[in-house]
């Protein structure tokens, strides 16, 4: 009785060897040309990863970049989640967009007029739950008699 590794290393093909490389003997390098090369490489380096940047004002400029980035996002979700709490879901979404929103502005968005419409439409989101609350006594939407 065989094993499943010997079936499966009778099965397999063997590899084909490849034949070997003759190479050409290496060009001799001026050593101005390996020093531009290894600074260049070097340069590379350090703005390839801010963790591993040696400039700590080079690593606080891609640290202010990637937060304003990320407070930009706020700042269109904001938007969005307000724009899509005025029809669905007030009373989740409503809020989501108001911290959003505020969030967005305290980490210095550049897209500050859209942080301002997602608070705003947040803060309309609620409004109308509170008007849908008082009205009809119900918290979602009701169209009709």
């Amino acid at each position: 009785m065989t094993t499943l590794s010997e079936a499966i290393r009778t099965t397999t093909p063997a590899k084909p060897t490849k034949p070997a490389r003759t190479t050409k003997p290496a060009q001799a390098v001026k050593p101005t040309q390996a020093a531009a090369d290894a600074t260049q490489t070097a340069k590379s380096a350090q703005t390839a990863d801010p963790a591993q940047a040696t400039d700590p004002a080079q690593s606080a400029d891609l640290a202010t970049s990637r937060l304003r980035r990320h407070a930009d996002g706020m700042a269109v979700a904001s938007f969005i989640l307000g724009l899509l709490g005025t029809l669905v879901l007030n009373l989740l979404l409503g809020p989501c967009a108001l911290v959003l929103g505020t969030l967005a502005l305290a980490r210095g968005t550049t897209r500050r007029g859209r942080a301002l419409l997602g608070l705003t439409l947040g803060a309309t989101d609620l409004l109308i739950l509170a008007l849908l609350v008082t009205t009809d006594g119900t918290v979602s939407w009701h169209i009709g008699g």
